[in-house]
């Protein structure tokens, strides 16, 4: 793993990804700064994170789409798979490579709290847990990136499929307020996320009888529950898309609360997502 995680290094800060990704995260939150704080006439840091949360829509493509991508491209993939290293080891490594090129910037940030607290009231462990958050959120977002990219061999088309998740996750909560409260329309939305997760599980582990077997179930037990009691599921789906969203755990620590359960979230989001990518390498390294 160290000897990936040292090689994506080089590569990053050899080329132009990791200071045309710094440069990036260095003009949003330095906008988002000077915009916030002239408009609203404070020196406040961690405001100025949950306002420039939507650039994470450019910077997390631009960081991640050629991770796995590029390689299944230019077939060098095929030689990370002769060492003897399992596939976990090099996923783990890409995704620490990612984390530190997500660092670097980051660094550079944690000096603004210092900076505004010298022009008004700054509440240090507010501004730090925030912006701890932010890396993790962050994070978490890295490994959904990773995932997209070891499914295809086209960086634009990683990039492309990124964009419009980060935007929908950024935007669930908003959504929320438009869909269906019914216990019908949640049902119905349940199906198409469980056909969905079929799919990807079956492109994944080429495993038919498995993945229809989970699938079947998953249905049974949704028709099942909703036939006996229909009213679980009345604003089951707007609430599902709230607590899905990355953005909407994070603005609880702007709000200057440390939420422990938003960092298992996280942590979660992270596990699932890289163990997804592991799974997709496996099945290219042994087919």
């Amino acid at each position: 793993m160290i000897a990936v995680l040292k090689h994506e290094l080089s590569g990053y800060f050899h080329s132009l990804t990791a200071y045309i990704f710094s440069a990036f995260l260095l003009v949003f939150v330095g906008t988002g700064a000077l915009i916030y704080n002239i408009q609203s006439a404070v020196a406040n840091f961690e405001y100025v994170l949950g306002y420039v949360c939507l650039g994470f829509v450019v910077i997390i493509p631009i960081l991640t789409m050629r991770v796995i991508a590029e390689e299944r491209k230019q077939k060098t993939d095929q030689l990370l798979y002769s060492l003897p290293i399992q596939t976990s080891q090099i996923v783990m490594g890409k995704y620490f490579a990612l984390l530190v090129v997500y660092l670097v910037p980051l660094c550079i940030v944690a000096l603004y709290p210092l900076i505004f607290a010298q022009f008004g009231e700054v509440y240090l462990p507010t501004a730090y847990g925030s912006l701890f958050a932010f890396f993790v959120m962050g994070a978490a977002m890295i490994a959904v990136g990773i995932f997209i990219s070891s499914l295809t061999e086209n960086q634009g088309f990683a990039a492309g499929i990124t964009i419009p998740i980060v935007l929908l996750n950024y935007y669930s909560v908003t959504l929320a307020e438009y869909v269906s409260t019914t216990a019908s329309g949640s049902v119905v939305a349940i199906l198409v996320i469980a056909v969905l997760l079929g799919l990807i599980v079956c492109h994944l582990t080429k495993n038919r009888n498995f993945t229809y077997g989970i699938s079947i179930l998953i249905i049974l037990a949704v028709v099942i529950t909703y036939f006996v009691d229909s009213s679980k599921f009345e604003g089951l789906l707007p609430d599902i898309m709230t607590k899905l969203s990355l953005f909407e755990r994070f603005y609880i620590f702007v709000n200057g609360v440390f939420d422990m359960t938003a960092i298992i979230y996280y942590i979660t989001v992270i596990i699932f997502f890289l163990f997804l990518s592991v799974q997709s390498l496996e099945k290219r390294r042994y087919n």
